[in-house]
């Protein structure tokens, strides 16, 4: 049971909350952390983990879980097939979670004000994800990096003592590509569950070519992010690193254009994006700690 309740979760993929926090906190210069910091960095994990449970638990109960081809890196954990039982756990878990954030953006809102919006932003999101946003493609596909980019990225930034606001908005907005990228790639082996219960995403709405064509758009703006703020003089040269792990999306849109959505025969493409999603903004970090 508990075991079950662990993997809907989805531990592997809480390593991105994580990552965000590590790279705002590297475009002020220092990894010094304050106890606002600290909590605001618990408050995002304790965030994914409440936006996951939610999903599994919905999908279960729609009935989607038994129905998409899953994959190491979509359609779900594949645990409440497994143990039924536990739905209702989840569910409890998934609300105890989302109260935790609530709790402590409501702490840190009374010395930042502005995190009332910030906060009440991204508990919409994590609420309407499943049922709502995922029936409204351009919604939907820039949700993700908003989250993680936009809403937490700037709460991490308002949190610390002697942010650099410039910075801080280019790692902002490579999150939001990267992670906007991440969940659009993940969605195409789960096409055909998806539109059969009722979600109406970009892949689904506008066709295989049209999510690859926003999947490269992305990519390649991604890139473009980096070298921009090596040009400016907000980054430092050392931050071009992290072209070197984005290189691996190529490998990944190649695939897409290859098999379309077929893209679950390719494992290894998934694999290569989620890699390149969380080590991208790793190697930026190092390169602004360097720098």
């Amino acid at each position: 049971m508990w075991m079950t309740i662990v993997k809907t979760a989805r531990p592997p993929f809480l390593l991105l909350p994580l990552v965000c926090v590590f790279l705002a906190l590297a475009t002020s210069g220092s990894l010094m952390c304050s106890a606002d910091v600290v909590l605001g960095a618990l408050g995002a994990l304790l965030a994914h983990i409440s936006v996951n449970m939610l999903n599994e638990y919905q999908d279960f109960t729609s009935g989607l879980d038994l129905a998409t081809q899953r994959t190491p890196f979509s359609g779900g954990s594949g645990a409440l097939p497994a143990r039924s039982e536990a739905a209702p756990w989840v569910l409890r878990f998934a609300v105890i979670a989302l109260v935790l954030v609530i709790s402590i953006g409501a702490f840190l809102a009374q010395q930042v004000p502005l995190l009332w919006w910030l906060g009440g932003a991204g508990v919409l999101l994590i609420v309407a994800y499943s049922r709502v946003i995922n029936r409204f493609p351009w919604l939907c596909l820039i949700a993700p990096g908003t989250g993680f980019g936009l809403l937490l990225m700037t709460g991490m930034g308002l949190l610390q003592a002697e942010p650099n606001w410039p910075s801080l908005a280019f790692a902002a907005v490579l999150v939001f590509f990267l992670v906007n990228n991440l969940l659009l790639a993940n969605q195409f082996p789960d096409r055909e569950a998806d539109a059969a219960h009722g979600r109406r995403h970009m892949l689904i709405h506008y066709g295989v070519s049209a999510a690859i064509r926003a999947y490269s758009t992305m990519m390649f703006l991604a890139a473009g992010v980096i070298v921009l703020a090596v040009m400016t003089g907000v980054w430092s040269q050392w931050t071009l690193l992290a072209l070197l792990p984005w290189t691996l999306t190529l490998r990944t849109v190649t695939s897409m254009h290859e098999l379309g959505e077929h893209l679950a025969e390719r494992p290894d493409a998934l694999a290569l994006n989620v890699v390149a999603t969380l080590a991208t903004p790793v190697v930026a970090a190092l390169g602004l700690l360097i720098g």
